[in-house]
């Protein structure tokens, strides 16, 4: 009868906590200190990234605000030909919308082999791995919202090619993300 109760118990247990963990986007994704209240160890997390990467955490939380509004499990829309489902545009994956092989490549780099896109931690600790490379590779500060997104979205080589100046949509999201981690800096601010 013990084991059963044990059973019952540890089953009760993983649905409490499973249901803590949801995909669940916080109640205000406009307000960073909103989102830290509601998910204090999304706070720890940004903030061990910068001290790791050096990446502001108001930047790296603007390009997530843009990539997935925080949804874990966040993934391009899928295609169709002939009402039938054809896949995804892309791999993107998760609340930073990496792609596999750039994820598989941080993984390497940063010896986090179990790093997932649907974890948080993981997710802005990538994102501040990848400004990281971007300021080392083609020199773009990290306090730079725009040319870091533009760089995160285009690849290195793409940035370095100037592959985003015929993109007018992507240079116009590129200063939505700076405008957003201007709104989230001056949040911090207040919140730090």
């Amino acid at each position: 009868m013990r084991g059963v109760l044990r059973i019952v118990g540890v089953v009760v247990l993983c649905g409490v906590l499973g249901s803590c963990a949801t995909g669940r986007p916080p109640t205000d994704i406009n307000s960073v200190c909103e989102i830290f209240d509601d998910r204090p160890s999304w706070r720890r997390a940004a903030v061990a990234s910068e001290a790791r990467w050096g990446a502001p955490v108001p930047v790296t939380m603007a390009i997530i605000w843009h990539e997935s509004k925080f949804v874990s499990d966040a993934r391009p829309p899928r295609t169709f030909f002939l009402g039938i489902p054809t896949g995804r545009r892309s791999s993107a994956f998760g609340y930073s919308q990496a792609l596999d092989g750039t994820w598989d490549d941080y993984r390497r780099a940063t010896r986090r082999f179990g790093a997932d896109r649907d974890d948080f931690d993981d997710a802005i600790d990538f994102v501040g791995w990848y400004m990281r490379r971007t300021q080392r590779i083609n020199g773009v500060s990290m306090t730079d919202a725009r040319s870091q997104y533009l760089a995160y979205h285009e690849g290195h080589g793409g940035y370095r090619r100037g592959s985003w100046r015929s993109k007018g949509w992507l240079q116009n999201v590129a200063s939505g993300v700076s405008r957003q981690a201007q709104r989230y800096a001056a949040q911090w601010r207040r919140c730090r």
